[in-house]
């Protein structure tokens, strides 16, 4: 039988992953869009390695660095991160 939490995939990946990936391209140091954004270094860092939520202020910063990656993208990653690993703990301690 196939239930809703089953949609979703067996893996959470943090969107900093995809921020890392992105800044990559572009040729973008992390302590740069760090500067860019009016923020530390560490809290780049922390979102870059899934230790740190990215919050709705931190996506506006982004779309300002990054306009054509509008905020919501950025919102939506985290919120599906966050579902992600909620579910996977939900099958984990069912099992």
């Amino acid at each position: 039988m196939t239930t809703k939490t089953d949609a979703y995939p067996e893996v959470a990946i943090p969107p900093g992953e995809y921020l890392a990936e992105e800044i990559e391209a572009r040729g973008i140091s992390q302590k740069e869009l760090a500067r860019r954004m009016g923020r530390p270094l560490n809290a780049i860092n922390e979102i870059i390695n899934g230790k740190k939520a990215i919050t709705a202020e931190t996506t506006l910063q982004l779309e300002e660095v990054m306009p054509k990656i509008p905020a919501r993208l950025w919102l939506n990653l985290e919120t599906d991160y966050q579902l992600t690993r909620a579910l996977i703990s939900k099958r984990t301690k069912a099992a």
